[in-house]
């Protein structure tokens, strides 16, 4: 529909049309809530100038399409992924004016993130508005996420968090389309028919850039045009009662499953785009003038009254009943305590479920079946356990399905992952728990994030780790943070999988490790099996608990005979942070994980056959890490080499060396060695990899070279 002016629809005559539908009760509370959005941000702005806040972003100019929006919806039954000019929105949903100054100032009673985010990063667990987050159009793929999650489950006959018509609210700015996670995320959710509500709350500026310099054309809205099945409506977001039109067509479409609908609102800022911005030094006074002709805050009264909607003296005392309780909320802030500094720590991960406890401990007990298989068919064989005990589990990512098409399941042999990992699981358990993605790592992250965020339980696979980097903004800045940033109101336990490593001459692309960029992330837990037995414990365990999980399986060792093994059963667990002693010694301490075990084991023996006897730990989950059981050895052996896969420099190692001889020192005989990779990229030609990647005779060598020293 295309944009009309206020004076363009009064000119119809049709006042019942020009309202709506709405009653005058609900005319008045939109005036109250668009007026009441406006006064917090200018109080906000005086707190922060009077130092008792420490940040502030508006939503000024945006909240006749905001509260428009959260009239159109349904507070506590649909979900919403807004964006920090939402004010106006919050307000409508349910959020008080007192828990928005909470988190100004920054209160342990803020129910968004209990002090934890700056203000304007809105959540509320009651009212389903997902924990906001900084990085701008990080939402949209969640909120896909979520959207499918309604479809999915419908499907499935799942009921439990599901009310079957809800739909999914997610908002940006117009700077934000610009982001590739926007377009990922508008073509998922036109593939899935997802119940997911796009406003795009277009100003006209990302802080200083003009829509046209960030927009080709300078109206997203016509480029995306093209998408099947999206439902796009243009309005003047200034406008109350054409936004509430535009709203409420949008929201019906997606709740009758019709599929994804895109409002953009063109909207004003009347204030810079936060107090660290002075648009003053960007825009014209004529062009601000502009916008102020067309301010919510003063037009939307003037209509009210022209249309007999209400009396000056009604809308006078709204204002005054709003601006008594500001001030009340101001007072209640101010008085909050902000969270006691120990609670710091809180909620980084899960308070209820500890993958590291006796609870996840069966690996006493297993229950061998079958010859002993591979790492790749004991992955398998847990994920099919595990899907067959808990419907909620959904398995996704690049080529992870047997076939796209159903209707070829069971005329192919299928796919089942390029290392066939997970194949057979689309045929077991149908294309509803086992499908396939884009080519886009940041789509299936976030979208399993949403999925998690709603109760399903996604395993995902990142095909190779050396493409996981599209994703890790979704993993760093979003599944990483989500427990602590809310407080402990949401979280995600997604398990995302991908094969790492070298020696199996993939170069430069196929060979990257880099854990120590995962484990420096609070919030995840990384694992990284050496046998197929640990595969199995560890992934079971990593699919029961309730925290993110990087799960790293090494290529080179998915079809090793050395690390073959039984399938142990459907309740096979291994704990986290349990390392594994593959060989006993007395000399000196290899610590290390993943490939490079075996080659440790292999040196041990071989310098054993010398007189020098080496004790071998596998670590087999790297966060959180067994220090009790390194110590121990360290303290018998008197001297410890550290090994790992990856560059030599800034590696995973350097924290375990370091923290060997901050808590071992006084047991050591000699300092910490180090084996690992060359500070280079990994070489195609087998001469190149040999010499980059630790090889046996470089643990030989540091073996021998310590017990020397």
């Amino acid at each position: 529909m295309a944009t009309q002016t206020r004076a363009e629809r009064a000119g119809r005559g049709d006042e019942s049309r020009s309202a709506a539908g709405l009653s005058r009760a609900q005319l008045l509370a939109a005036y109250r809530t668009i007026y009441t959005s406006r006064r917090l941000d200018d109080k906000e702005i005086q707190l922060k100038r009077q130092n008792r806040i420490f940040f502030q972003i508006s939503g000024a100019g945006h909240e006749a399409v905001l509260t428009a929006a959260g009239m159109a919806m349904r507070a506590g039954h649909d979900w919403f992924y807004p964006y920090y000019r939402d004010r106006a929105l919050c307000l409508a949903l349910g959020v008080t004016p007192a828990e928005m100054l909470y988190e100004a100032v920054g209160a342990a009673a803020d129910p968004a993130s209990g002090g934890r985010q700056m203000p304007s990063h809105w959540g509320h667990k009651a009212l389903n508005i997902v924990s906001s987050s900084s990085p701008t159009g990080t939402q949209f793929l969640q909120a896909v996420g979520s959207a499918e999650a309604s479809v999915r489950a419908g499907k499935l006959g799942l009921k439990d968090g599901f009310a079957g018509d809800e739909v999914v609210y997610v908002s940006a700015g117009d700077g934000t389309t610009s982001e590739g996670e926007f377009w990922e995320s508008v073509n998922s959710a036109c593939n899935l028919k997802a119940p997911v509500v796009y406003l795009i709350e277009d100003n006209g500026y990302a802080i200083s850039v003009p829509v046209e310099v960030n927009t080709a054309g300078g109206s997203v809205s016509k480029l995306l045009s093209g998408f099947p099945g999206l439902f796009i409506q243009q309005v003047d977001g200034c406008d109350f009662i054409a936004s509430y039109e535009a709203m409420a067509k949008a929201v019906a479409y997606a709740r009758e499953r019709k599929g994804p609908a895109l409002v953009h609102a063109k909207v004003i800022r009347p204030y810079s785009h936060s107090l660290s911005d002075d648009e003053v030094m960007y825009r014209p006074p004529e062009e601000r003038e502009a916008d102020a002709k067309r301010d919510p805050v003063t037009e939307y009264p003037k209509w009210l009254v022209a249309h007999g909607h209400a009396t000056e003296a009604e809308l006078a005392a709204i204002r005054d009943e709003a601006d008594a309780l500001i001030l009340a909320a101001t007072d209640d802030a101010l008085a909050q305590p902000q969270p006691a500094p120990e609670t710091a720590t809180r909620f980084v991960y899960s308070p209820d479920v500890d993958p590291c406890s006796e609870r996840f401990d069966t690996e006493g007990d297993p229950h061998f079946t079958g010859e002993p298989t591979t790492m790749v068919d004991l992955l398998n064989a847990c994920m099919r356990d595990e899907m067959r005990r808990d419907e909620r589990i959904v398995i996704f990512g690049e080529d992870v399905a047997d076939v796209s098409r159903d209707q070829y399941l069971g005329r192919v042999k299928g796919k089942g992952g390029v290392f066939k990992v997970t194949w057979g699981l689309q045929k077991e358990f149908g294309s509803e728990r086992v499908y396939n993605s884009p080519l886009a790592e940041a789509n299936i992250v976030g979208r399993a994030i949403g999925l998690a965020l709603r109760g399903f339980r996604p395993v995902v696979e990142i095909q190779f780790f050396d493409y996981i980097w599209p994703a890790f903004m979704q993993i760093r800045d979003e599944l990483a943070t989500m427990r602590w940033r809310s407080n402990n109101a949401f979280s995600a336990p997604v398990v995302v999988r991908t094969t790492y490593g070298g020696y199996i001459r993939g170069a430069i692309y196929h060979s990257q490790t880099g854990a120590s960029l995962f484990t420096h992330c609070p919030g995840l837990r990384v694992a990284c099996p050496a046998t197929a037995l640990d595969a199995n414990g560890l992934l079971r365990t990593a699919i029961r608990g309730d925290d993110p999980v990087i799960f790293l399986e090494h290529k080179h060792l998915y079809r090793q005979t050395y690390n073959k093994a039984a399938n142990p059963g459907p309740n096979f667990m291994i704990p986290f942070g349990k390392a594994r002693t593959v060989r006993e010694g007395t000399d000196v301490t290899i610590v290390t994980y993943g490939a490079t075990v075996q080659r440790a084991f292999t040196a041990a023996n071989q310098c054993a056959e010398r007189g020098v006897s080496a004790e071998v730990i596998d670590l087999r989950t790297l966060s959180p890490w067994d220090r009790e059981a390194v110590y121990a050895s360290v303290k018998k052996t008197n001297r410890v080499i550290v090994a790992y896969e990856d560059s030599l420099s800034w590696g995973y190692g350097a924290e375990i060396a370091a923290r060997i001889a901050d808590d071992c020192f006084a047991w050591l005989d000699a300092p910490v060695k180090r084996v690992a990779s060359t500070d280079t990229f990994v070489g195609y030609a087998p001469s190149l990899e040999d010499e980059i990647l630790p090889q046996v005779e470089d643990f030989v060598a540091a073996i021998e070279g310590i017990v020397t020293f």
